[in-house]
């Protein structure tokens, strides 16, 4: 442990190797002391035919109270899965009060993939989302989300000069490092890292395979080692193998999340 408390704010997948579900013992396996705060609770993931939801924003109040009274800190944040603007209101108002002098800001910012939103999300909450993104240290987006944040059509393959034309519009909206997962380059994978002008890219054997919630444990990998201070290179390049790993690790009866328990497990032997 490093003494670091983060908050990884996003929602409760009963069923389903994502969000909280991935997020909490990915990032204590790293070494992050590692507290929650639900925003909603689902019966399982939304890849799923069917889910129940139950929002979780009502309690978030007595959550406070108790935090101040606790004098409850914490020196970064991870969020995820958010899904209403509300959610995003509330989450600043917890960076205002509740953190560390120094408290590092990281925003995964979940709405869509292969081209398209994810059910439910509108231009709307990508909006909201645009505006939310200028409080962050980091955001970490895939090449969808880049491109609605950026409102730029999706290609079918993103090159980097397409890139690289993303990150320059991102700019725009935070002062924070951007993190662009799913780049593509002559037959691998890997992230764009844009810091205050200057470019890095990480990349890494590309798997065919296709797995719900990797976005979710890429991210919690790289918080974590960056978050210990470690570059955002260094970081990604962690994270993206921990990432490939997992998905080697996963069998093909397994379709809901890759096995990242397996992987975890076999390294402490």
């Amino acid at each position: 442990m490093n003494g670091k408390k983060v908050l990884a704010i996003q929602d409760i997948s009963c069923v389903g190797q994502c969000s909280i579900t991935a997020v909490l013992p990915v990032m204590s396996h790293f070494g992050m002391e590692t507290a929650i705060l639900p925003t909603a609770i689902l019966s399982n993931h939304t890849m799923y035919k069917k889910w129940s939801y139950f929002d979780f924003a009502p309690e978030f109040e007595s959550v406070f109270d108790a935090w101040r009274v606790n004098d409850i800190k914490f020196d970064g944040y991870v969020l995820g899965y958010l899904g209403s603007k509300k959610y995003m209101e509330l989450s600043e108002k917890i960076f205002k009060e509740f953190s560390n002098d120094g408290a590092k800001i990281i925003i995964d910012p979940v709405f869509g993939d292969n081209g398209k939103l994810y059910p439910g999300f509108d231009e709307k909450y990508v909006q909201a989302v645009r505006e939310f993104i200028s409080n962050a240290d980091v955001i970490v987006p895939n090449i969808t989300e880049a491109c609605y944040l950026a409102d730029m059509p999706v290609p079918d393959k993103c090159d980097i000069p397409n890139v690289e034309k993303l990150m320059s519009k991102l700019s725009a909206l935070t002062k924070g490092t951007i993190i662009i997962t799913g780049v593509e380059r002559d037959g691998m994978i890997g992230e764009g890292i844009y810091d205050g002008g200057k470019i890095e890219y990480v990349f890494d054997e590309k798997l065919p395979r296709f797995f719900h919630g990797t976005g979710d444990i890429f991210t919690a990998a790289y918080a974590a080692h960056k978050l210990c201070g470690m570059s955002d290179a260094e970081s990604c390049k962690i994270a993206g193998r921990f990432v490939a790993d997992c998905i080697r690790a996963t069998g093909d009866n397994h379709p809901y999340g890759v096995q990242f328990e397996d992987v975890m497990k076999s390294s402490l032997r």
